[in-house]
């Protein structure tokens, strides 16, 4: 009985795998090093990994939306984009050149990606405090395509909080006030930014891994609290 269980939850965790989408990490200027959580995520989030855009301190905007399209098109799951920085106007312009392109982006269920976290989108127009991001100026004039939530700091260097509510408007995200902490990045002692994690569980559902985990043997438990990110 007890092999038929054991057989049962690895049947059950192949299930609830198969259910996740694939994560893909967007970093902004110059990467996210290795105590970003973005990186931390990276590691420990099931089906994450990262998109290398290349050219990290001298940000292309088509070269970069190009890699984001590639990434994305290779994905084999719906796709859950997770953005920092200048990371958040790479998507919000791949959402405006594919929509341009191919109108099933704005019909429902069209689009590959189901959701995106935007986390501290840097001012590009008005105040940039670093010239390279004005290469990605404009704000796209559309709303993107997907559920997205747009994430700031009341003490971010890159923006002000007025302006980046004003972003998420255009963007049609949800807005976040994450509080004083900065840029969001590593330099704000986030560690693994449990609320960021909590905000990811809202645009990738994982009840299939929280129902399987509440079923699993107590010696599979760490397995299972793996896949509840």
């Amino acid at each position: 009985m007890a092999n038929l269980n054991l057989e049962r939850t690895q049947d059950d965790l192949a299930t609830a795998d198969e259910n996740l989408p694939d994560i893909l990490m967007v970093p902004g200027l110059n990467n996210s090093g290795p105590g970003h959580w973005q990186t931390l995520w990276e590691h420990s989030v099931p089906r994450a990994r990262r998109v290398d855009l290349g050219l990290w301190d001298d940000p292309h905007r088509n070269t970069w939306v190009s890699k984001l399209a590639l990434a994305i098109g290779r994905a084999e799951r719906p796709v859950v984009l997770v953005a920092h920085s200048l990371g958040c106007h790479v998507i919000a312009w791949w959402a405006e050149y594919e929509a341009a392109f191919n109108t099933h982006l704005r019909e429902a269920g069209g689009c590959p990606v189901i959701g995106a976290l935007l986390v501290a989108p840097p001012d590009v127009e008005e105040h940039p405090a670093d010239r390279r991001v004005t290469r990605f100026a404009p704000l796209p004039p559309s709303a993107l395509p997907f559920p997205s939530i747009v994430v700031a700091s009341r003490d971010d260097p890159f923006i002000g909080m007025g302006q980046a509510r004003r972003m998420a408007q255009r963007w049609g995200s949800r807005f976040v006030d994450a509080g004083a902490v900065g840029h969001i990045n590593a330099r704000s002692g986030l560690g693994d930014w449990d609320q960021g994690r909590t905000l990811l569980r809202e645009l990738a559902p994982d009840s299939v891994a929280r129902d399987v985990a509440a079923t699993l043997p107590a010696a599979l438990a760490p397995e299972a609290a793996l896949m509840r990110w």
